[in-house]
Protein backbone atom coordinates (compact mmCIF):
# COMPACT_ATOMS: atom_id res chain seq x y z
CA UNK A 1 0.00 0.00 0.00
CA UNK A 2 1.55 3.35 -0.98
CA UNK A 3 1.78 6.05 1.69
CA UNK A 4 -0.65 7.84 0.45
CA UNK A 5 -3.13 5.28 0.82
CA UNK A 6 -1.97 4.93 4.05
CA UNK A 7 -3.02 8.38 4.85
CA UNK A 8 -6.31 8.10 3.03
CA UNK A 9 -7.20 4.87 5.42
CA UNK A 10 -6.17 6.34 8.20
CA UNK A 11 -8.53 9.61 7.60
CA UNK A 12 -10.88 6.97 7.16
CA UNK A 13 -10.75 4.77 10.29
CA UNK A 14 -10.98 7.82 12.10
CA UNK A 15 -14.27 9.08 9.77
CA UNK A 16 -15.90 6.73 10.19
CA UNK A 17 -17.33 4.67 13.59
CA UNK A 18 -18.26 1.15 12.71
CA UNK A 19 -15.89 -1.62 11.77
CA UNK A 20 -18.46 -2.92 9.21
CA UNK A 21 -18.30 0.62 7.45
CA UNK A 22 -14.50 0.94 7.43
CA UNK A 23 -14.44 -2.40 6.19
CA UNK A 24 -16.85 -1.41 3.34
CA UNK A 25 -15.01 1.79 2.03
CA UNK A 26 -11.25 0.23 2.66
CA UNK A 27 -11.13 -1.49 -0.58
CA UNK A 28 -8.36 -0.45 -3.14
CA UNK A 29 -10.65 1.73 -5.26
CA UNK A 30 -11.71 3.73 -2.55
CA UNK A 31 -8.47 4.17 -1.04
CA UNK A 32 -6.64 5.01 -4.49
CA UNK A 33 -9.44 7.66 -5.10
CA UNK A 34 -8.97 9.26 -1.91
CA UNK A 35 -5.04 9.40 -2.23
CA UNK A 36 -5.84 11.22 -5.61
CA UNK A 37 -8.07 13.59 -4.19
CA UNK A 38 -5.80 14.38 -1.38
CA UNK A 39 -2.92 14.98 -3.29
CA UNK A 40 -4.39 17.23 -5.25
CA UNK A 41 -5.91 19.42 -2.86
CA UNK A 42 -2.31 19.41 -0.93
CA UNK A 43 -0.89 20.18 -4.62
CA UNK A 44 -3.51 23.04 -5.09
CA UNK A 45 -2.79 24.61 -1.69
CA UNK A 46 0.94 24.90 -1.48
CA UNK A 47 3.31 26.30 -4.76
CA UNK A 48 6.38 25.48 -5.79
CA UNK A 49 7.95 27.42 -9.02
CA UNK A 50 9.32 24.45 -10.53
CA UNK A 51 5.99 23.50 -11.22
CA UNK A 52 5.46 26.67 -13.20
CA UNK A 53 4.57 27.18 -16.95
CA UNK A 54 5.16 30.10 -19.21
CA UNK A 55 1.68 29.92 -20.41
CA UNK A 56 0.80 32.22 -23.29
CA UNK A 57 1.71 35.69 -24.59
CA UNK A 58 -1.30 37.54 -25.48
CA UNK A 59 -1.76 40.33 -28.40
CA UNK A 60 -4.56 42.17 -29.43
CA UNK A 61 -5.93 41.56 -33.01
CA UNK A 62 -8.05 43.96 -35.43
CA UNK A 63 -9.47 40.77 -37.49
CA UNK A 64 -9.29 36.84 -35.75
CA UNK A 65 -10.44 35.51 -38.95
CA UNK A 66 -7.11 36.81 -40.83
CA UNK A 67 -5.48 36.15 -37.76
CA UNK A 68 -6.52 32.91 -36.66
CA UNK A 69 -5.85 32.27 -40.46
CA UNK A 70 -2.20 33.01 -40.32
CA UNK A 71 -1.04 30.97 -36.83
CA UNK A 72 -3.10 28.38 -38.59
CA UNK A 73 -0.70 28.61 -41.66
CA UNK A 74 2.06 28.41 -39.20
CA UNK A 75 1.33 24.92 -38.02
CA UNK A 76 -0.72 25.93 -34.94
CA UNK A 77 -3.80 24.88 -33.42
CA UNK A 78 -6.77 26.68 -31.86
CA UNK A 79 -6.92 24.69 -28.73
CA UNK A 80 -9.90 27.29 -27.09
CA UNK A 81 -12.10 30.10 -27.72
CA UNK A 82 -13.64 32.08 -24.65
CA UNK A 83 -16.44 34.06 -25.41
CA UNK A 84 -17.40 36.84 -23.57
CA UNK A 85 -20.62 38.82 -25.32
CA UNK A 86 -21.51 41.09 -22.43
CA UNK A 87 -18.29 42.85 -22.57
CA UNK A 88 -17.44 42.32 -26.19
CA UNK A 89 -14.45 40.82 -26.59
CA UNK A 90 -13.34 37.14 -27.41
CA UNK A 91 -9.91 34.84 -26.47
CA UNK A 92 -8.51 32.69 -29.09
CA UNK A 93 -5.80 30.43 -28.11
CA UNK A 94 -3.62 28.80 -30.22
CA UNK A 95 -0.31 26.06 -29.60
CA UNK A 96 1.43 23.12 -31.36
CA UNK A 97 -0.95 19.95 -30.78
CA UNK A 98 0.95 17.51 -32.85
CA UNK A 99 2.29 14.49 -31.50
CA UNK A 100 5.78 16.31 -32.26
CA UNK A 101 4.63 18.88 -29.99
CA UNK A 102 6.57 19.54 -26.64
CA UNK A 103 3.04 19.99 -24.90
CA UNK A 104 0.50 18.58 -27.14
CA UNK A 105 -1.93 16.70 -25.93
CA UNK A 106 -1.88 18.52 -22.52
CA UNK A 107 -4.80 20.83 -20.73
CA UNK A 108 -4.44 24.24 -21.89
CA UNK A 109 -3.01 25.90 -18.68
CA UNK A 110 -0.69 22.95 -18.15
CA UNK A 111 1.13 24.11 -21.70
CA UNK A 112 3.74 26.47 -22.77
CA UNK A 113 4.36 28.97 -26.11
CA UNK A 114 0.99 29.79 -26.39
CA UNK A 115 -0.83 32.88 -28.15
CA UNK A 116 -4.00 34.66 -26.93
CA UNK A 117 -5.51 36.23 -29.72
CA UNK A 118 -7.57 38.92 -27.78
CA UNK A 119 -10.68 40.76 -30.16
CA UNK A 120 -12.84 43.79 -29.39
CA UNK A 121 -15.88 43.11 -31.14
CA UNK A 122 -16.41 45.10 -33.96
CA UNK A 123 -12.46 46.33 -34.92
CA UNK A 124 -12.43 44.26 -38.39
CA UNK A 125 -14.90 47.08 -39.30
CA UNK A 126 -13.32 50.04 -38.08
CA UNK A 127 -10.81 51.67 -40.90
CA UNK A 128 -9.06 53.66 -37.94
CA UNK A 129 -8.27 50.69 -35.71
CA UNK A 130 -4.60 50.06 -35.95
CA UNK A 131 -2.86 47.70 -33.82
CA UNK A 132 0.61 48.96 -31.82
CA UNK A 133 2.82 46.33 -32.69
CA UNK A 134 5.60 47.39 -29.97
CA UNK A 135 8.62 48.55 -32.51
CA UNK A 136 7.45 51.93 -33.56
CA UNK A 137 8.95 54.98 -31.45
CA UNK A 138 7.98 55.80 -29.03
CA UNK A 139 5.28 53.50 -27.85
CA UNK A 140 8.17 50.53 -28.52
CA UNK A 141 8.60 47.76 -26.12
CA UNK A 142 6.92 44.25 -26.72
CA UNK A 143 9.46 42.98 -29.97
CA UNK A 144 8.35 39.75 -31.55
CA UNK A 145 7.27 36.36 -31.25
CA UNK A 146 9.52 33.39 -31.80
CA UNK A 147 8.75 30.33 -34.25
CA UNK A 148 11.63 27.94 -34.54
CA UNK A 149 11.11 25.44 -37.58
CA UNK A 150 13.04 22.64 -39.53
CA UNK A 151 14.15 23.91 -42.37
CA UNK A 152 14.60 27.70 -42.21
CA UNK A 153 15.16 28.56 -45.88
CA UNK A 154 11.88 26.48 -46.93
CA UNK A 155 10.10 27.76 -44.01
CA UNK A 156 10.27 31.51 -45.05
CA UNK A 157 9.87 30.55 -49.12
CA UNK A 158 6.74 28.65 -47.56
CA UNK A 159 5.52 31.95 -46.13
CA UNK A 160 6.28 34.21 -49.18
CA UNK A 161 4.76 31.40 -51.46
CA UNK A 162 1.41 32.31 -49.65
CA UNK A 163 1.58 35.83 -49.94
CA UNK A 164 2.40 36.84 -46.34
CA UNK A 165 5.12 39.93 -45.74
CA UNK A 166 8.66 39.97 -44.19
CA UNK A 167 9.99 42.76 -42.05
CA UNK A 168 13.33 40.97 -42.87
CA UNK A 169 14.24 38.30 -45.13
CA UNK A 170 16.99 36.07 -44.77
CA UNK A 171 19.00 37.40 -47.86
CA UNK A 172 18.37 41.12 -45.44
CA UNK A 173 21.03 42.59 -44.02
CA UNK A 174 24.39 40.77 -42.04
CA UNK A 175 21.94 38.38 -39.74
CA UNK A 176 21.16 35.78 -42.80
CA UNK A 177 20.47 32.95 -40.07
CA UNK A 178 16.86 34.67 -38.86
CA UNK A 179 13.96 35.67 -40.59
CA UNK A 180 11.07 38.42 -39.31
CA UNK A 181 7.83 37.79 -40.83
CA UNK A 182 4.54 40.10 -40.38
CA UNK A 183 1.25 38.75 -38.94
CA UNK A 184 -2.06 40.47 -40.86
CA UNK A 185 -1.87 43.24 -37.95
CA UNK A 186 2.31 44.09 -38.63
CA UNK A 187 3.71 41.55 -35.41
CA UNK A 188 7.02 40.90 -35.63
CA UNK A 189 7.29 36.75 -35.71
CA UNK A 190 11.21 35.66 -35.70
CA UNK A 191 11.74 32.22 -37.85
CA UNK A 192 14.86 30.83 -36.15
CA UNK A 193 16.17 27.76 -37.42
CA UNK A 194 16.64 24.14 -35.06
CA UNK A 195 19.50 23.27 -37.49
CA UNK A 196 22.27 24.83 -38.50
CA UNK A 197 22.01 27.06 -41.40
CA UNK A 198 24.34 24.99 -43.97
CA UNK A 199 22.53 21.72 -43.00
CA UNK A 200 19.24 23.32 -44.34
CA UNK A 201 20.62 24.72 -47.40
CA UNK A 202 18.70 23.16 -50.75
CA UNK A 203 16.04 21.55 -48.48
CA UNK A 204 12.60 22.26 -50.10
CA UNK A 205 10.59 20.24 -47.58
CA UNK A 206 8.79 22.03 -44.21
CA UNK A 207 7.10 20.07 -41.82
CA UNK A 208 5.04 22.53 -39.54
CA UNK A 209 4.42 20.09 -36.93
CA UNK A 210 7.87 20.14 -36.06
CA UNK A 211 7.43 23.77 -35.10
CA UNK A 212 8.19 25.41 -31.72
CA UNK A 213 6.33 28.55 -30.73
CA UNK A 214 9.96 29.39 -28.75
CA UNK A 215 9.79 32.53 -27.45
CA UNK A 216 8.41 36.01 -26.68
CA UNK A 217 11.01 39.12 -26.96
CA UNK A 218 10.25 42.18 -24.30
CA UNK A 219 12.57 45.31 -23.91
CA UNK A 220 13.76 46.27 -20.44
CA UNK A 221 15.00 49.39 -18.88
CA UNK A 222 16.89 47.48 -16.24
CA UNK A 223 18.29 44.32 -17.36
CA UNK A 224 19.20 43.28 -13.35
CA UNK A 225 16.04 44.01 -12.51
CA UNK A 226 14.15 42.28 -14.87
CA UNK A 227 16.45 39.08 -14.10
CA UNK A 228 16.32 39.65 -10.32
CA UNK A 229 12.21 39.65 -10.96
CA UNK A 230 11.70 36.56 -13.64
CA UNK A 231 14.35 34.28 -11.55
CA UNK A 232 13.46 34.96 -8.29
CA UNK A 233 9.98 35.97 -8.20
CA UNK A 234 8.63 33.81 -11.33
CA UNK A 235 11.22 31.19 -10.92
CA UNK A 236 12.65 30.94 -14.33
CA UNK A 237 15.95 29.58 -15.09
CA UNK A 238 19.02 32.09 -17.13
CA UNK A 239 19.32 29.66 -20.05
CA UNK A 240 21.66 31.55 -22.61
CA UNK A 241 22.84 35.01 -22.45
CA UNK A 242 24.30 37.10 -25.79
CA UNK A 243 26.26 39.59 -25.36
CA UNK A 244 26.90 42.51 -28.24
CA UNK A 245 28.68 44.65 -26.76
CA UNK A 246 29.57 46.46 -30.51
CA UNK A 247 25.86 46.89 -30.89
CA UNK A 248 25.80 48.05 -27.13
CA UNK A 249 22.82 45.35 -26.32
CA UNK A 250 22.37 42.19 -24.61
CA UNK A 251 20.03 39.18 -25.01
CA UNK A 252 18.73 36.61 -21.95
CA UNK A 253 16.81 33.86 -22.66
CA UNK A 254 14.88 32.72 -20.04
CA UNK A 255 12.47 29.54 -19.12
CA UNK A 256 11.26 27.10 -17.08
CA UNK A 257 13.88 24.65 -17.53
CA UNK A 258 12.00 21.04 -16.46
CA UNK A 259 9.50 21.73 -19.02
CA UNK A 260 10.90 23.61 -21.60
CA UNK A 261 12.73 20.94 -23.97
CA UNK A 262 14.87 18.14 -24.04
CA UNK A 263 17.58 19.69 -26.12
CA UNK A 264 20.40 21.11 -24.95
CA UNK A 265 20.25 24.64 -27.19
CA UNK A 266 17.60 26.70 -27.14
CA UNK A 267 16.45 26.24 -30.65
CA UNK A 268 14.45 22.93 -29.73
CA UNK A 269 12.29 24.41 -26.72
CA UNK A 270 9.54 26.33 -26.82
CA UNK A 271 8.13 28.93 -24.35
CA UNK A 272 10.81 30.82 -23.39
CA UNK A 273 11.00 34.21 -22.49
CA UNK A 274 13.80 37.01 -24.05
CA UNK A 275 14.88 40.35 -22.09
CA UNK A 276 16.43 42.59 -24.98
CA UNK A 277 18.56 45.27 -22.79
CA UNK A 278 20.32 48.23 -24.49
CA UNK A 279 23.05 49.55 -22.77
CA UNK A 280 22.28 52.86 -21.18
CA UNK A 281 18.90 52.76 -20.32
CA UNK A 282 19.03 52.05 -17.07
CA UNK A 283 21.02 55.30 -16.13
CA UNK A 284 17.96 57.32 -17.77
CA UNK A 285 15.71 58.43 -14.93
CA UNK A 286 13.08 59.60 -17.52
CA UNK A 287 13.12 56.63 -19.92
CA UNK A 288 10.65 54.01 -19.91
CA UNK A 289 9.22 51.25 -22.31
CA UNK A 290 5.63 51.23 -23.39
CA UNK A 291 3.58 48.28 -22.08
CA UNK A 292 1.17 47.71 -24.52
CA UNK A 293 -1.79 48.39 -22.48
CA UNK A 294 -1.85 51.90 -22.94
CA UNK A 295 -3.09 53.99 -26.02
CA UNK A 296 -2.11 52.65 -28.76
CA UNK A 297 -2.58 49.16 -27.52
CA UNK A 298 -1.12 46.00 -29.08
CA UNK A 299 0.65 43.40 -26.64
CA UNK A 300 -1.42 42.45 -23.42
CA UNK A 301 0.58 40.59 -21.25
CA UNK A 302 2.51 37.37 -20.87
CA UNK A 303 0.85 34.55 -18.45
CA UNK A 304 2.40 32.47 -15.90
CA UNK A 305 0.15 29.17 -14.98
CA UNK A 306 0.94 27.70 -11.57
CA UNK A 307 0.30 24.47 -9.41
CA UNK A 308 -2.11 26.47 -6.80
CA UNK A 309 -2.79 30.03 -7.29
CA UNK A 310 -3.73 31.31 -4.04
CA UNK A 311 -0.91 29.78 -2.13
CA UNK A 312 1.49 31.26 -5.24
CA UNK A 313 -0.17 34.76 -5.38
CA UNK A 314 0.18 34.47 -1.54
CA UNK A 315 4.25 33.77 -2.16
CA UNK A 316 4.20 37.09 -4.39
CA UNK A 317 2.36 39.23 -1.75
CA UNK A 318 5.50 38.02 0.41
CA UNK A 319 8.28 39.41 -2.24
CA UNK A 320 6.15 42.33 -2.04
CA UNK A 321 5.55 42.74 -5.95
CA UNK A 322 3.54 45.11 -7.22
CA UNK A 323 0.05 44.15 -8.56
CA UNK A 324 -1.92 45.32 -11.29
CA UNK A 325 -4.84 42.99 -9.94
CA UNK A 326 -5.30 41.26 -7.32
CA UNK A 327 -7.18 37.95 -7.15
CA UNK A 328 -9.97 39.33 -4.75
CA UNK A 329 -10.32 42.62 -7.35
CA UNK A 330 -12.95 42.64 -9.30
CA UNK A 331 -15.29 40.35 -10.46
CA UNK A 332 -12.92 37.38 -11.92
CA UNK A 333 -11.34 35.92 -8.75
CA UNK A 334 -9.56 33.62 -11.12
CA UNK A 335 -7.08 35.41 -12.37
CA UNK A 336 -4.39 37.97 -10.98
CA UNK A 337 -2.06 39.95 -12.44
CA UNK A 338 1.23 40.80 -10.93
CA UNK A 339 3.65 44.22 -12.77
CA UNK A 340 7.19 43.48 -13.82
CA UNK A 341 9.87 46.59 -12.97
CA UNK A 342 8.62 47.81 -16.32
CA UNK A 343 5.39 47.49 -15.68
CA UNK A 344 4.41 44.95 -17.86
CA UNK A 345 1.85 42.84 -17.15
CA UNK A 346 2.56 39.27 -15.86
CA UNK A 347 -1.22 36.99 -15.34
CA UNK A 348 -1.36 34.16 -13.14
CA UNK A 349 -3.64 31.15 -13.56
CA UNK A 350 -3.84 28.18 -12.15
CA UNK A 351 -2.75 24.93 -13.94
CA UNK A 352 -5.66 22.92 -14.04
CA UNK A 353 -3.84 19.40 -13.64
CA UNK A 354 -3.10 20.56 -10.03
CA UNK A 355 -7.10 20.85 -8.95
CA UNK A 356 -9.02 19.22 -11.84
CA UNK A 357 -11.38 21.45 -12.40
CA UNK A 358 -11.97 23.86 -15.58
CA UNK A 359 -10.96 27.82 -14.67
CA UNK A 360 -13.53 28.58 -17.11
Amino acid sequence: MSVRSIHAAQRLRLLLPSPSARRTALNPGTLRFLATATATATMASTTETKNYKFNHSMIRVKDPKESVKFYEFLGMKMLKKLEFPEAKFDLYFLGYDSPKAVSGGNNLWDREGLIELTHNHGTENDPNYKINNGNVEPYRGFGHTCISVDNIQAACQRLEDAGYRFQKKLSDGRMRHIAFALDPDGYWVEIVGQKSLELTEGVKETDVETYRMNHTMIRVKDAQKSLKFYQEVLGMTLLRTHENEKAAFNLYFLGYSESTGAGEGTADREGLLELTWNYGTEKDEAFSYHDGNKGPQGFGHICVSVDGLEAACARFESLNVNWKKRLTDGRMKNVAFVLDPDGYWVEIVQNERFTGKDNF
